[in-house]
């Protein structure tokens, strides 16, 4: 049977990038990410829940996050889901999931200080851009068939 493990989402940071350095010097980061869902209830009224998220990058992708994300900007990440099991200090057995970032995109360029990329600009992992690193303009909306 095959396997697929794969995961996307679109939410805001819930507190800045918390980058740390293994004793390997590989670059981890650790990011809260909020998920808003709206829906409307059976009677018709509107509701909103969060979802939240938290996340671990590594390396260069670790790093770009870092530089370039703060506490409630916006992102899209791609990544895998990973279960992370523990020993908690009174003996008894944690276990939580996380997205381990596989890819990343600005969703926009707010903010307009130094450490905002430049407008269109899009991260990935540290396996580069997919598709060969081609540059594509954007599509307008107008022509956008949904």
């Amino acid at each position: 049977m095959a396997n697929y493990n794969k995961v996307l989402l679109i939410g805001n940071l819930t507190r800045d990038v918390e980058l740390k350095y293994t004793p390997a010097n590989q670059a981890v980061a650790n990011i809260g990410l909020a998920v808003n869902r709206r829906y409307k209830t059976a009677e018709g009224e509107q509701r909103e829940e969060t979802t939240f998220v938290d996340c671990e990058a590594w390396g260069r992708t670790a790093e770009v996050m870092n530089q370039y994300l703060a506490k409630g900007r916006p992102v899209f990440i791609e990544g895998r889901l990973k279960l992370d099991t523990w020993t908690d200090k009174d003996g008894g057995k944690r276990s939580k999931h996380r997205v381990v970032v596989e890819n990343f995109q600005f969703i926009d360029s707010r903010g307009g200080g130094e450490s905002s990329p430049p407008a269109g600009s899009a991260a990935h992992g540290a396996a580069g851009a997919s598709g060969g690193g081609h540059q594509h303009d954007p599509i307008p909306e107008d022509d956008i068939p949904f």
